[in-house]
């Protein structure tokens, strides 16, 4: 049996693909050929080879040891566009690769020239857009003129599934009809009978051999050679992820700082230093002699003072983070990685990254939203400037991760026009899969209750919806929502009860990546929010924003500073400007966004609903009077957050002007907040009544149990609670600004007053109360309204939007099996 790794790099490829390499002139691999040669042959492999980028010399470098050939990985091109493909060139001679170096710039050519040499070849990669040119025509195109294509260790396991299945489906009809369409020959007959050979793409030596060719039935070459001609050869080993590739541009990266620097010199006297060479080469140096073990304890001692003097710098902190996870987290460092397959040695590094890039980013947000909350503009800026420093830390994830998604289009085309179904439940991406961000799902408000319902109907009505939420506490699992613990939180100061969490970021984009959501959805702009948007871009998926809070009036009302509220304004628009869609909830938010510059096609007006069934005025029981000692009268009602920004000291103002002129009049008042306890202490010598928070069944008979609603707010965008009145039966007082007003019929459910002015709320509170047959007629109309409102209907409607319908067949796109 022969087994051979057929796509593998050494020091001899000097110019990356990737970025991120590229930025700091660093090749594209740094093992050297002599490395890559004891590694495969240490991992079972019978033969070695090499495929630089369009050269041999490191293949030659070896070529004197036994079980060797020179081969190499030849850039070429679509000459009609400049899309790039690469492709794997077995078994030849030097006169050859001059050969090739002649004519690689065309792939026809270049496909003629292997085939007339009898070259063992195939395509590298095929599914992957080297250049962001490649489309399914030049798939199409690559049929017509390779028999062998590769299934390569570095990408995913979809790509190669779909890849795979692909190829098996091509028929003689089918490369047929792909001649007739593109007008090119089959380079050679039966040529619908494609090979398949495995490489593992590695550039860093931790993953040589992780895929491979197999052979069995021989022992000689040529013979296997002529195998693989025939399929009578098998591709052996695991697709790679995100945590792969990530880990071996990190290995890339600490090689290259190694051989500039000559980092190997202090390895010895470094734990850090020790840790990383473990993890990020595939032959770290030797075991320390017993003088380097004093040396490294001497110096540890001076680098643990000098640290502890060391100020803020992210630099500093992602050290000093990294030496106490060594001390603190044996389960996460390891003693060692020889017991460790190159999975386990990409997961234990993530979770290394992941812990100390947690850490960091706590420690820069504090900064920062304790600059932003002192408007201490030069700390803001600078620790805005300081970021980079994460990002840098974080950034191999974020290509890989990247990487990982940019081709899926491709990829579905494939898959539909060969007739591939079971590669991937959503290889297509027909089937909605939302993650919808939030930091309120656990809070007692509208919003929180909104997101609590959308998901119990997205489960009732089988639509792929999961909550990804954040906070401190141990959650009980919930079906359709994923919890995640903060790796900080932050006290808005001004906002007594309000606490921004920071999401584990690296962790919820591997989530995301894993559960292959098509749609991202984020309800708030805050640091959840900032996770969710990123998220979106990396993994190059629509990202749709609910603006349901307005952030800067709140701003104004609880600082009572102008700069802090044009510094959110201009946090807000920016944010919302990222998005593709934004949801509102009134054509009053819609305006206001637009006037702000938000571009108006971007925005949607979505129609929410309510409960209808929970909220109803057959819930009234007496509960509210047997608990609270409310007698007989006329009672209004407000449920809500019981805060300075619902404008509740203009309807503290008003009740005491009209229990001055009416008789038998009470305020009951569902919920909690910072205001509360002034608000009973100015209105302690009248009849109002606080309840606290309320939920389930005990809100639904405080809202029967009442008259009609008041709701006071200017700054709300929708207001629930106002609708949750409504379907209770009540009539209810609204202002004429902001999203209320719109979800009810003035006149008609309600009355609209003036914002922020008490007269005409005291007229308003004075008719409800006095024309008792208006009262009762609007709140018959209320719950007719509501009515039309349901929250599932409304919910479904929504999600429609989301939806796309089957894509018609396109002239360039031609369906192989389409009749």
């Amino acid at each position: 049996m022969i087994k051979m790794d057929l796509h593998v790099h050494s020091s001899f490829s000097k110019r990356p693909s990737q970025w991120i390499l590229q930025k700091i002139n660093c090749p594209e691999s740094f093992t050297r050929p002599m490395q890559v040669y004891r590694i495969a042959m240490g991992k079972g492999m019978t033969h070695v080879t090499l495929t630089d980028h369009n050269t041999i010399h490191g293949a030659l470098s070896i070529a004197h040891l036994p079980g060797t050939f020179i081969s190499e990985e030849i850039t070429t091109y679509f000459p009609e566009d400049g899309c790039k493909v690469h492709v794997l060139a077995y078994r030849i001679s030097e006169s050859q690769h001059e050969d090739i170096q002649k004519v690689r710039p065309n792939i026809y050519e270049l496909a003629a020239y292997l085939n007339l040499e009898n070259i063992f070849h195939a395509v590298a990669h095929p599914l992957y857009a080297v250049n962001d040119r490649l489309t399914l025509n030049h798939v199409e195109k690559m049929m017509l003129i390779f028999r062998n294509f590769e299934i390569n260790g570095s990408r995913n396991a979809l790509q190669n599934g779909i890849l795979e299945k692909s190829l098996t489906a091509v028929t003689e009809a089918d490369i047929l009809k792909l001649a007739e369409k593109h007008r090119i020959d089959p380079l050679f007959p039966d040529i619908w009978n494609k090979n398949l050979i495995g490489g593992s793409d590695d550039h860093s030596g931790l993953n040589v051999a992780r895929t491979y060719t197999r052979i069995p039935g021989t022992g000689n070459l040529n013979e296997a050679f002529r195998h693989m001609e025939t399929r009578r050869s098998d591709v052996v080993g695991k697709s790679a992820t995100p945590l792969t590739m990530a880990h071996n541009l990190y290995g890339i990266a600490y090689q290259f700082y190694c051989d500039r620097f000559n980092v190997s010199r202090h390895v010895q006297s470094d734990p850090l230093l020790r840790f990383l060479d473990r993890s990020l080469k595939a032959e770290p140096d030797d075991e320390l002699s017993v003088m380097s073990r004093i040396y490294s304890f001497l110096s540890h001692r001076k680098r643990k003072r000098r640290t502890d003097d060391e100020t803020g710098s992210i630099t500093g902190l992602i050290r000093r983070e990294s030496q106490r996870l060594m001390e603190e987290r044996p389960d996460i460092i390891g003693s060692g990685e020889e017991g460790l397959n190159t999975e386990a040695r990409g997961r234990r590094w993530f979770e290394f990254v992941n812990h100390i890039s947690n850490k960091v980013l706590s420690s820069t947000a504090d900064r920062l939203l304790n600059a932003f909350a002192g408007a201490n503009l030069p700390d803001i800026f600078h620790t805005l400037g300081s970021v980079g420093s994460l990002y840098t830390l974080m950034a191999p994830y974020f290509v890989a991760f990247s990487q990982f998604n940019k081709d899926r289009g491709v990829a579905a085309e494939l898959a539909l026009a060969c007739g591939v179904r079971d590669v991937s439940e959503n290889s297509g991406g027909k089937t909605v899969r939302m993650a919808h961000f939030t930091d309120t799902y656990y809070d007692v408000n509208g919003v929180a209750l909104t997101l609590q319902r959308q998901v119990a109907v997205a489960l009732k009505n089988n639509k792929q919806l999961t909550l990804i939420t954040c906070d401190e506490k141990d959650r009980a699992d919930v079906n359709g929502v994923a919890h995640f613990k903060p790796v900080g939180v932050f006290d808005m100061p001004a906002y007594n009860g309000l606490r921004l969490f920071y999401p584990p970021f690296l962790d919820m984009l591997n989530y995301c990546h894993g559960m292959d959501f098509t749609h991202i959805h984020t309800a708030t702009p805050g640091p959840i929010g900032l996770a969710a948007l990123a998220i979106s871009r990396i993994l190059k998926r629509p990202i749709i924003g609910t603006y349901h809070t307005a952030f800067p009036q709140y701003a104004q009302y609880l600082t009572g500073d102008a700069m802090i509220e044009d510094l959110t304004w201009k946090y807000t628009l920016w944010y919302y400007n990222q998005l593709d869609w934004i949801y509102v909830s009134s054509k009053n938010s819609k305006l206001e966004l637009t006037e702000k510059g938000i571009k108006p096609s971007k925005i949607r007006v979505i129609e929410r609903g309510i409960d209808i069934t929970s909220f109803h005025p057959s819930k009234r029981n007496g509960l509210m009077a047997e608990r609270y000692g409310i007698g007989e009268g006329v009672t209004a009602l407000y449920v809500g957050r019981v805060s300075r920004e619902k404008n509740l000291a203009v309807l503290v103002a008003a009740f005491k002007n009209v229990c001055r002129s009416l008789s038998n009049i009470r305020l009951l008042v569902v919920g909690d907040g910072p205001y509360r306890e002034d608000m009973s202490r100015e209105l302690a010598d009248y009849p109002c009544f606080f309840t606290g928070y309320l939920s389930g069944e005990d809100l639904h008979a405080a809202y029967a149990a009442a008259d009609f609603f008041v709701f006071p707010s200017t700054t709300d965008t929708f207001g629930n609670v106002v609708m949750e009145a409504q379907a209770s039966g009540l009539p209810v007082i609204v202002t004429d600004q902001g999203g209320p007003v719109e979800n009810m019929i003035p006149g008609t459910t309600g009355l609209a007053v003036k914002g922020d002015d008490r007269l005409a709320l005291v007229a308003a509170m004075t008719t409800l109360y006095t024309d008792e047959t208006r009262r009762i007629e609007m709140g018959k109309a209320a719950r007719e309204y509501m009515e039309t409102r349901s929250f599932e209907s409304a919910y479904i409607a929504t999600w429609k939007l989301l939806e796309f319908p089957e894509p018609e067949p396109r002239e360039e796109a031609v369906l192989f099996k389409a009749g």
